[in-house]
């Protein structure tokens, strides 16, 4: 692939907490070569409290962020997406629709913060985890030589990318 600039689309079943944040950090640390997106299978229709709180806390700017679902960028024709990334389980064994732009795909699953039980202080520990979690793949992904790698090659290091465990830096 050439270098430039890509379009990702992160999916998620709720679309409230781990593509939300991933769409945020690809954003902040995209340097305008890279430009997120996220959307979920089934909406919740708000993103969850603690992702917004962790998210302002480190400087994102969510005013235009919302919980949507995967036909806002199915049925559209103005985004090409080049790669689009499921983060939880759930999404990944579902039925997808079609994006424009034939993009390439990985599954880069992460826990659900969402779902973690306990204290206040627990729940946005988890929140923060997954953050972390996901600005690791996302510092990798955004770090490979895309002009020098051809489909196959960059496909075998978005699936690598994928298998990263949540300790470990490459």
């Amino acid at each position: 692939m050439s270098g430039g600039t890509y379009n990702v689309l992160f999916l998620c079943r709720a679309n409230s907490a781990r593509s939300i944040l991933a769409e945020a950090i690809l954003k902040k640390e995209g340097h305008d070569h890279f430009f997120g997106f996220s959307a979920g299978s089934y909406p919740r229709g708000e993103i969850h409290p603690y992702a917004q709180e962790l998210l302002t806390s480190l400087g994102h700017d969510i005013s235009s962020f919302s919980s949507k679902g995967m036909e806002v960028y199915s049925e559209q024709d103005e985004v090409r997406f080049d790669f689009v990334f499921t983060v939880c389980d759930a999404t990944a064994n579902e039925d997808c629709p079609i994006f424009p732009g034939s993009p390439m795909t990985a599954h880069w699953g992460v826990p659900d913060p969402a779902a973690v039980t306990g204290s206040d202080a627990e729940k946005r520990l988890a929140f923060a985890d997954t953050y972390r979690m996901l600005r690791n793949r996302i510092s990798i992904f955004t770090s490979l030589p895309f002009a020098s790698l051809d489909r196959l090659s960059l496909q075998k290091e978005i699936d690598r990318i994928g298998h990263i465990s949540d300790r470990e830096d490459a």
